[in-house]
């Protein structure tokens, strides 16, 4: 089948450019809530009230929807998968979104609106098969600011990055205090949210051992997270290691997604090492190295998509099988054998390489997309292509760190 499923991309090009600019820049200050008291003047989230939380173990959220798959083989075999929740979760899950809100202003304000809603439900929501998920809302940095900044007609306020790190470091901090109660932690973050966490990590957690104790593991996608070149500690963090062993914990699991038909460029926006670094590169799917088969999860419906939440897709694509063969009935698919997924490195950049084996003479399609342009790679899917693998490590990683103690 040789048709594609609804994530194409046609955004606009100043929306899909601006999602990169809340991941690479992102400016180091030393105490994050005093810088909001004394320059930004904004006022400081409170977390303890739920309110202001998107999911919560102890709250009937987005997390707790339907999230039932369907496994299409490629001879357009349906078998239902459905979402089971952990009941007794060893560990939790501290996850922060990435770029998304549509608001107004540079920073967006603390209503969850459905973009927030739908990206959460797919990055966040599925990982509570093995954990406990808790999902803070935070004053981002805008779509929209990052958009106008790119296309010329406006400028990021220059605190608003402050104002959302402020955010999330308050809501961790409020997490520790009142709901940790010493639990192992993954911290799981996307473009800004993965940005935002790895300086969570540099500054809070790395150097501080108690909380060290408590990180289980670190899913930073859509980023570039440093390390001296064919290490994996220093860099960006001077204690937290790169994961290579799915039992492995305290460490990084990082990665940004390219076509294996479109390889980064040498201007891409992920992937980039520096002065005696690189960007760190473990495939979730084997991180000991080598080709994995990935599992990948999807929204089934055509039109919903990322670009369907961020309002820039047209909503037109094909299904993911021949529906005169079967019909998908459960809001996401999984996709067992279609994409393969190795770390490559070439001309100082270090990447998640995939490579799609679609067949038109089957009834399942035979692509995926997320493409963006040649510098964005696969980044609106860094997080799907690989879900499957995540949710497997939030197990066998959890069940290491538990075991440890």
């Amino acid at each position: 089948m040789s048709a594609f499923p609804g994530h194409a991309v046609n955004c606009l090009r100043s929306a899909s450019v601006a999602l990169a600019c809340a991941v690479v820049a992102v400016p180091a200050v030393t105490t994050v809530v005093e810088a909001i008291d004394s320059r930004t003047a904004v006022s400081i989230v409170d977390y303890t009230d739920r309110a202001n939380w998107l999911c919560r173990p102890d709250l009937d959220d987005v997390c707790d929807t339907d999230l039932d798959a369907t496994s299409v083989a490629a001879d357009g075999t349906l078998a239902i998968e459905p979402f089971v929740p952990a009941s007794d979760a060893p560990v939790d899950c501290f996850y922060v979104y990435p770029t998304i809100s549509r608001d107004p202003g540079s920073n967006s304000d603390l209503e969850a609106g459905p973009e927030e809603r739908f990206v959460v439900q797919n990055q966040a929501a599925p990982l509570g098969t093995g954990c406990r998920v808790f999902a803070p809302v935070y004053r981002q940095v805008t779509l929209t600011a990052l958009a106008s900044t790119m296309s010329g007609s406006g400028d990021v306020d220059p605190d608003a990055r402050e104002i959302a790190y402020g955010d999330v470091v308050n809501a961790w901090n409020a997490y520790l205090e009142n709901d940790n109660d010493g639990r192992g932690v993954i911290l799981v973050g996307h473009s800004q949210g993965a940005g935002v966490l790895s300086r969570l990590i540099a500054e809070e957690i790395d150097p501080e051992e108690a909380q060290r104790d408590l990180l289980v593991s670190a899913f930073l996608a859509g980023t570039s997270v440093q390390v001296p070149i064919h290490r994996d500690v220093g860099g960006a963090f001077q204690n937290v290691p790169l994961c290579r062993a799915d039992d492995q914990y305290g460490c990084i699991v990082t990665w940004s997604s390219f076509r294996s038909t479109v390889s980064p460029p040498d201007d891409a926006l992920f992937g980039q090492g520096g002065e005696g670094t690189q960007a760190g590169c473990t495939n979730p799917a084997a991180l000991g190295g080598g080709e994995a088969e990935l599992i990948a999860r999807f929204p089934a419906a055509a039109d919903a998509s990322i670009l369907s939440a961020l309002g820039t897709d047209d909503g037109s694509g094909a299904t993911w099988v021949d529906p005169s063969v079967a019909t998908v009935t459960t809001p996401y698919v999984e996709l067992p054998g279609l994409v393969r997924g190795s770390c490559v490195e070439w001309g100082g950049l270090s990447w998640l390489e995939l490579r799609v084996g679609g067949d038109p003479a089957d009834p399942r399609a035979d692509d995926i997309r997320g493409d963006l342009t040649p510098e964005w790679g696969m980044h609106l899917i860094d997080m799907n292509v690989v879900m499957g693998d995540l949710q497997r490590l939030v197990d066998t990683q959890g069940a290491a760190w538990a075991g440890a103690r």
